[in-house]
């Protein structure tokens, strides 16, 4: 082994703190500033170079965040300073009273308040060392937790390294799971025949307990962090200050706190709250009041159970009584069968619902449902419409038990339900149902994102004889589209066009779009982005899948099995053949031959022919990287209506600027 020279050691470093600067942008300000194949290409040298000199590896160096070890148990770890949990509040009056109980111990005292959003996850403590994260642990009974730091390592919103070398620093805050992943994980385990997650927060709790971090990277996990446990250092005075430094250190903090001035300006919130809770991409469940000022929480202390300082106002539950209908089967990609019910439509969380998973047969037998019963119904983590229970009193006689069928509703073959599953699943391979929803999950937003193809036209495709497969797609022609029911001249041409356009989209689409079973967005564009091309993606063992940190056994075998089926290679083939791309961005073209290749670009102001995404795809796509601040090294700064201070900084460096006419003109060059 060479010895680590000057040079070496000073380009590890200089990576290390590159990766950080990218990660930070990317999970925690949500404005990432390279491409995915550039920062691939950051991990891929880092990770080189560590294996030739395994004494670099650090713990914070951002190869460790997924560990390859699958561990044994979890460890119990005492917290320095007990994690309570907070008292309730259900009415205003109880916010009311929480108010006056607080004056009363701070007689004569001024009294703000910080309302933050309640997080629908699982608490969790940070520990940091100069600067350094060391431990991670739950809650657990307040007194002990349990050390879960090789899980909280793989979620990328967690930084490693802070910037600031505090000697010791406790952080709380809350690990949760997004809405968006929450419905795929459980329609992946839905197929799959495993106990669905019953809320967001189950979810994360669940994916936070595994003994293989690789199953927790999967996840897709996130965190907010909103408070101090232990601090050897700064003190900022008043908890928004807190939140204000957090984020200056590197921490994710949810930016929807309010400074109030009384409890009744906390109060006009709540129905703000109440409703706009919909539109949040993660589930909350009620709201957080604390005093503001951190020497009158001090001061004012906690119960055995509580702090005295703060308390949760829950939101009441959203919930409705309705009647079902019907149950009906639905025959999903894989084969499963899923029962539905169909409900006396009834307003929920913002909309109208009239149907609700039923799962299962044992999650109906387990509840006693029936066609015909009145049923509470409410929506899972605010997102899917669920039977919480029916009420057997209310029965009238005239009420249906239901069963599984034995023979496929869509096709008639036999239904098996395998030893250890939940799920009843088709036999025919070939049976329409699987063909049709293999389809629209092919078109599906995510997938290939095909603008026009809806559920209905795929219907008229299959029915009309055009579509068996996803490939036949690309054999479609215009007079076969002019003749279905609702597509006229302008909208035949919009979906051939949107075809077409569908042949350039990433690898990573089109392995998302293929199914292939644990394979979602996050595993596909680990993949395209590992093997570069469909082909090399298709030779790889499970034992070539598994050294990808993130890549465990589960989901190397399914992709193994997936591209042993020979209708599977066929499909491939033929996809191919009609010209979809089969390669990672990144590998088609050099970055030389790219026009782009090496120009750094800084957006700033309103553009009115693209979003701030598209703009920065658009470069992208052309080999080009956009950065979020202006400096010596940037190559143009395109400006928007209403331009803010980087306008004014590229003027005082000479850097060259473009309106949004000649930004499109150099695209088009």
């Amino acid at each position: 082994m060479s010895a680590v020279t000057p040079e070496i050691k000073a380009r590890v470093e200089e990576l290390r703190r590159e990766i950080n600067y990218h990660n930070h942008q990317y999970y925690v300000l949500d404005n990432p500033t390279i491409t995915d194949g550039q920062y691939d290409q950051l991990v891929q040298e880092l990770l080189r170079l560590e294996n030739a000199y395994p004494e670099l590896v650090t713990p914070d160096s951002p190869t460790q965040r997924v560990g390859g070890e699958i561990q044994k148990g979890f460890t119990a770890v005492q917290h320095r300073v007990p994690m309570l949990s907070l008292s309730n509040a259900f009415s205003e009056n109880d916010l009311r009273e929480f108010d006056r109980r607080v004056r009363s111990n701070l007689p004569g005292e001024e009294v703000e308040y910080v309302l933050e959003l309640k997080i629908d996850g699982l608490a969790i403590s940070l520990w940091y060392e100069q600067g350094v994260f060391v431990r991670g642990a739950t809650r657990g009974d307040g007194e002990l937790g349990e050390d879960i730091t090789a899980n909280l390592r793989t979620i990328k919103a967690i930084p490693l390294r802070i910037k600031e070398s505090i000697p010791f620093l406790e952080v709380r805050g809350e690990a949760y799971m997004p809405k968006e992943s929450f419905v795929r994980l459980n329609e992946a385990r839905e197929e799959a025949g495993e106990p669905l997650f019953a809320n967001p927060r189950n979810a994360a709790a669940g994916s936070l307990r595994q003994l293989d971090p690789r199953v927790t990277a999967s996840r897709n996990l996130s965190v907010f962090m909103y408070a101090i446990g232990h601090l050897e250092g700064a003190n900022p005075g008043t908890h928004a200050r807190l939140l204000g430094w957090l984020k200056d250190l590197g921490f994710r903090v949810n930016q929807h706190y309010k400074l109030c001035k009384d409890i009744e300006e906390v109060i006009r919130q709540i129905d703000k709250w109440q409703e706009q809770r919909f539109e949040l991409p993660y589930a909350i469940d009620g709201l957080v009041i604390k005093v503001n000022s951190l020497d009158q929480q001090q001061r004012l202390g906690a119960t055995l159970k509580s702090p005295r300082w703060a308390i949760a106002y829950k939101f009441p539950a959203e919930q409705a009584v309705s009647t079902i209908k019907d149950i009906i089967i639905r025959v999903g990609r894989t084969g499963v069968l899923t029962p539905t019910a169909i409900l006396e439509p009834v307003q929920l969380a913002g909309t109208t619902v009239s149907k609700a998973t039923l799962h299962n047969e044992d999650i109906i037998r387990q509840k006693d449902i029936r066609i015909g019963d009145q049923a509470l119904v409410q929506k899972a983590g605010d997102i899917i419409p669920e039977v919480v229970l029916v009420f057997p009193e209310r029965r009238t006689g005239q009420e249906k038990p239901f069963t599984m069928p034995s023979t496929c509703p869509e096709c008639n073959a036999p239904v098996v339900r395998l030893p250890g599953e939940a799920a009843h699943r088709c036999t025919n391979k070939n049976c329409p149902a699987i063909s049709r929803e293999g389809i629209i999950h092919f078109v599906s937003r995510g997938a290939m994102d095909i603008m026009g193809l809806g559920e209905s036209i795929v219907n008229q495709l299959i029915m009309a004889g055009l579509v068996q497969d996803p490939a036949d797609l690309y054999d479609l022609k215009y007079e076969d589209l002019i003749k279905l029911d609702r597509m006229g001249a302008r909208s035949s041409r919009n979906l051939l066009n949107a075809i077409a356009a569908s042949k350039h989209n990433s690898l990573a689409q089109l392995l998302v779009a293929l199914g292939i079973r644990h394979v979602g967005e996050r595993a596909a564009k680990i993949l395209a982005r590992h093997f570069g091309s469909m082909s090399a993606l298709m030779a790889a063992t499970v034992e070539d899948l598994t050294v990808i940190p993130e890549i465990g056994p589960k989901i190397a075998e399914s992709i193994v099995d997936y591209f042993a089926r020979p209708e599977n290679k066929t499909l491939i083939q033929r996809l191919d053949r009609a010209g979809v791309n089969m390669e990672e961005a990144n590998q088609q073209a050099e970055p030389g031959q790219q026009p782009l290749a090496g120009k750094t670009f800084v957006i700033t102001g309103t553009l009115e022919g693209f979003s701030r995404q598209e703009a920065q795809r658009a470069i992208e796509e052309l080999g080009g990287k956009v950065s979020g601040s202006v400096s010596k090294k940037t190559d143009y700064v395109v400006v928007g209506e209403n331009p803010g201070s980087k306008y004014d900084k590229a003027q005082q460096l000479g850097i060259p600027i473009l309106n949004e006419q000649e930004f499109v003109a150099l695209l088009k060059q």
